[in-house]
């Protein structure tokens, strides 16, 4: 179904519907605004849609009085349901055209032209790939629909489906296979409801960790849809996919939307949605397909967030304050060389830039309950960082830096991406890296580590003679995100479970003149560290070597579950600590500071049986 918004709003759409449109343009605005969207709708072109009597009409009308700008039809494997919306308005249009409708009919057009004037209406689909994970496709208005049938037939859902939409439809695409088809036609590509059933995320499926790293951090994937956007706390998914976990090196944009089966919920209890009753509003300068992806596809999260009705609008920079300063966050008062401010901005950069990227908020204290002091003339500040930043640093990290407005002031947001020149150096040799929340100086095997990425990425491949090229690799459907030692998983086979993904791992011991050197594994990275001293340790490390030197654990007096034991519990802020043992055959692993979000759900659940029984 093609519609124009008016020249101003719409670009490059044409077709049937433009014609049902009102043809006053609309005047472009030139500030961004906060839109309303939901991405998730479903049509009678579902075969489990719940009111089959429903018109097109009807969910549209409802789409513009819950103040919706932006909406999709999205139906199972099929885009019946949009394509006979279209119909109906080509129908009548030519009806219009040659005079002969009837008043009842040009009524009906003439309300299409009503609820097309306030909406853009996006073409796509919700496929089930294989094993049942949904995926949406979203593309924009102009997409005729006989291309998009095609594209289900690539995606290998049967023809027969393609009349009626269904979840069930045999065998298809993989999910990264149909990622990456998605993609290249040019569409949108969101996990649907990714945390819940049929989601990408695997809740309640015992697959590999391996697995779920991929089908979430592929790079044509684009945003997560999540059922717990408007939650706050640690364990929320958008939390989880802040960037903060290494084998989650990449922030996902999650937003959320109804996947309504029905025009309106029965019920405040009931679990079917309606149009409009989980919404995302998306900052946008005009309300347009190529505004929306450019958004979705993006980097900057804080162009959208949960639409909350008439409740006050979020602060995102308040949001992050609350949220704390974390692995890929961190909070400075000032950008003033006096006091040390500057530098210790510049440390964090590298830090980032050395390790999982983040983003540095200048102009307030981590404290949420602080007021913010913010940054005085923001542009010449930014600028003045900018040149700073190039001058000091070796190589240049990416950052791209901006300004976010929080309670009446203006704070600056430094924005750092992970490197590909690793290792980033502050005047010429000084190089540090993230830990947790705190930014330190390297140690040599970190440096080390660090040379041989940024080496292993600018390594050139020899060229070769098709006659002597070896045969192409097997595509790997996993693959893990960034480099790492491989480790099996610890267990004994049965209830087996992945190694921690956060704390440090305690390898080995050896005294040496009275003094003891210990061997850790940084689980975060997977790091190797050699020759670490109680005295030389930083803070997890110190943490790690204190237990092991001072309490070492009593394996024979520990309650196992399965093959784990929990050795201590704490709280620290608002997070979960553990220590923890675990058998892999003849071998113990000690982990120390493992928190909840480093657990594979095997593991977690064996961590949860021991914190009952305790």
């Amino acid at each position: 179904m093609t519609q124009d918004q008016g020249s101003s709003r719409r670009g490059r759409s044409r077709g049937s519907t433009a014609s049902a449109k009102n043809s006053t343009p609309k005047t472009k605005r030139s500030s961004p605004q906060w839109r309303r969207m939901d991405l998730h709708l479903h049509t009678p072109g579902s075969n489990d849609y719940q009111e089959p009597h429903i018109s097109y009409l009807d969910i549209l009308r409802q789409a513009a009085a819950r103040g919706l700008d932006i909406i999709a039809i999205t139906d199972h494997n099929t885009v019946a349901g949009y394509a006979a919306m279209q119909k109906e308005v080509e129908q009548l249009l030519w009806l219009e055209s040659r005079g002969r409708i009837d008043p009842a009919e040009q009524r009906l057009l003439d309300e299409y032209r009503r609820v097309l004037g306030k909406l853009l209406v996006l073409p796509g689909f919700e496929f089930t790939a294989t094993f049942g994970f949904h995926i949406l496709g979203i593309f924009p208005p102009e997409t005729p629909v006989n291309y998009l049938e095609h594209l289900l037939l690539t995606l290998r859902v049967p023809a027969s489906s393609l009349r009626m939409g269904g979840q069930t439809v045999g065998a298809t695409s993989d999910v990264l296979t149909a990622y990456q088809i998605i993609n290249e036609a040019g569409g949108l590509v969101i996990a649907a409801h990714a945390n819940s059933g049929n989601g990408v995320m695997l809740r309640g499926i015992d697959f590999g960790g391996q697995t779920r790293i991929a089908y979430t951090q592929d790079p044509n994937l684009h945003a997560l849809e999540v059922t717990d956007l408007e939650k706050r706390g640690n364990q929320t998914t958008r939390r989880f996919f802040d960037g903060s976990k290494p084998e989650y090196p990449r922030p996902m944009r999650c937003i959320q939307g109804s996947d309504a089966h029905r025009l309106m919920r029965e019920s405040s209890s009931s679990p079917y949605l309606g149009v409009g009753d989980r919404v995302t509003e998306i900052l946008l300068e005009e309300v347009t397909f190529d505004a929306l992806a450019q958004v979705i596809r993006g980097n900057d999260h804080s162009l959208t967030r949960p639409y909350r009705g008439t409740a006050k609008a979020i602060d995102f920079v308040q949001s992050a304050r609350e949220e704390g300063e974390s692995l890929v966050q961190s909070f400075h008062p000032s950008l003033n060389q006096r006091g040390g401010y500057l530098d210790n901005v510049l440390r964090d950069i590298g830090a980032m830039a050395n390790t999982n990227g983040g983003t540095i908020y200048v102009g307030l204290p981590a404290d949420p309950k602080a007021k913010p002091e913010g940054v005085r003339d923001p542009q010449k500040a930014i600028e003045s960082l900018k040149g700073t930043i190039s001058k000091r640093f070796s190589p240049e990290p990416q950052v791209v830096i901006d300004s976010l407005p929080t309670q009446g002031t203006t704070v600056v947001r430094i924005t750092v991406t992970p490197g590909p020149e690793t290792p980033y150096a502050i005047d010429y040799n000084l190089f540090y890296v993230r830990d947790e929340a705190e930014t330190t100086l390297a140690v040599r095997d970190e440096i080390v580590r660090l040379v041989e990425h940024g080496l292993g990425r600018r390594v050139p491949v020899p060229e070769t003679s098709p006659e002597s090229s070896p045969p192409a690799p097997t595509p790997q459907p996993a693959p893990a995100p960034r480099s790492e030692p491989a480790r099996s998983p610890a267990g004994n086979g049965r209830g087996a479970f992945e190694p921690p993904r956060t704390g440090v791992e305690h390898v080995d011991s050896q005294e040496r003149d009275g003094v003891i050197y210990h061997t850790l594994r940084d689980l975060r990275n997977g790091n190797l560290i050699n020759n670490v001293t109680r005295s030389s340790a930083r803070r997890l490390w110190h943490y790690a070597i204190t237990q092991v030197e001072t309490s070492p654990p009593d394996l024979s007096a520990v309650q196992w579950r399965q093959n784990v034991a929990v050795l201590n519990r704490r709280q620290k802020s608002n997070m979960t600590l553990y220590d923890l043992a675990a058998r892999e055959g003849d071998r113990v692993h000690l982990y120390y500071g493992v928190t909840d979000g480093g657990l594979s759900d095997a593991m977690l659940a064996l961590v949860g049986e021991s914190s009952r029984v305790d």
